[in-house]
């Protein structure tokens, strides 16, 4: 019986990619579950993909038919070795769930976990940038067995379950999916004779020191990559990475809002209604502002540029400053006395000397005269 074309058994142009053979592979592993002939497609449909998968052998066929990967002809070897339908399956699985081809030729290799540190800086060194350095722990390789868990002067051995693969194949019917070697766990070694140092594990527990570069104007929140400065692989994989948080302490003075400062300004009784200069503190130093008279509790005075340049702008945000006007306390009798007389002095012509009360009053009459 002649075979069909393996283009036409994986339903791909003949110029389809191998992104698009592999699809066409995956979807006809799900559509004949329930077929009582399925092991005939599925042996049909591997050796069709082993083939066009294959650049050489796809040239071959390109060109000379099923003549010229046909092993007989000892033009090449496409079809033999063509498992059945367990292992059809179980390379469709394994590639999905990232087994690489059935992980074949291979121990499990797992990058380290990274790593988080929460770093906590005052407003000052957030705004201007600064160096320091933490001690952070993390799992490291074993300096006495270089990672392998075994005794110095011994090796580990193949494990014997998995052949070394990391992995089984579990096979109920016709499906064949690879689970985690439950003997060596993943490494396709066991250690006969541990290390004394870690324990078999190839890894141990230490505390170490790195310097953290904090750029001008990071905020809460930030994260700083330091690429290979977390937990070390298992089986030679590559490190974890650390992110350090940025945590920002709170100000006495300042407050933060992306990369404007905001402050409140106490401003004396006498100053808010004469006018006068008061001096507030900023990030660089001591700025003088110049209060107007009849100046309001609740006011904002804007000082552009005080504020901090961010990491991604271009310019200083600004300072905004709060007016907050001080009733005076602990008041002395002569004190007392010049308020009374000053109270009934303003109550005389209140609509002109406090406007806002005034208004606010009237608005209460009309509330209870409706």
């Amino acid at each position: 019986m002649a075979k069909k074309d393996y283009y036409e058994v994986l339903g791909v142009n003949r110029d389809a990619s191998e992104d698009d053979l592999k699809k066409s592979y995956r979807k006809l592993a799900m559509k004949w579950p329930d077929n009582p002939k399925a092991e005939e497609h599925f042996k049909e449909a591997k050796e069709a993909y082993e083939v066009l998968s294959d650049a050489q052998k796809r040239a071959a066929y390109d060109q000379f038919g099923h003549a010229g990967v046909d092993p007989s002809a000892g033009a090449g070897a496409a079809g033999a070795g063509f498992g059945g339908f367990g292992d059809a399956f179980g390379d469709i699985f394994g590639d999905i769930f990232g087994g690489g081809g059935g992980g074949r030729g291979r121990s499990t290799v797992y990058r380290g976990a990274d790593l988080r540190y929460n770093l906590e800086i005052s407003l000052e060194d957030a705004a201007r940038g600064t160096e320091t350095r933490i001690r952070i722990p993390a799992m490291e390789e074993c300096e006495t067995c270089h990672g392998s868990g075994a005794k110095p002067g011994t090796q580990p051995t193949t494990c014997s379950t998995c052949g070394g693969h990391g992995q089984v194949r579990m096979q109920q019917g016709f499906f064949s999916i690879q689970q985690t070697c439950p003997k060596c766990h993943g490494t396709g070694k066991i250690v006969a004779s541990p290390c004394g140092t870690c324990s078999g594990n190839g890894r141990v527990k230490k505390n170490k020191t790195l310097a953290v570069k904090i750029p001008a104007g990071v905020d809460e929140g930030d994260r700083i990559r330091l690429s290979g400065e977390g937990e070390a692989g298992v089986n030679g994989g590559p490190s974890g990475d650390l992110y350090v948080v940025m945590q920002i302490k709170p100000h006495n003075v300042f407050t933060r809002d992306h990369n404007d400062l905001h402050c409140e300004m106490p401003v004396s009784f006498t100053t808010a209604a004469l006018g006068g200069e008061i001096e507030i503190p900023t990030l660089d130093g001591y700025a003088k502002i110049k209060i107007p008279g009849e100046t309001q509790s609740g006011k904002v005075f804007r000082l552009r540029g005080k504020g901090i340049k961010g990491v991604r702008s271009t310019t200083h945000g600004d300072l905004l400053c709060h007016v907050v006007v001080e009733t005076p306390v602990s008041l002395t009798s002569r004190q007392k006395e010049l308020l009374v007389e000053f109270e009934a002095i303003s109550n005389k012509d209140a609509a002109r000397h406090n406007p806002r009360a005034k208004s606010w009053m009237d608005r209460v009459k009309e509330f209870f005269a409706e």
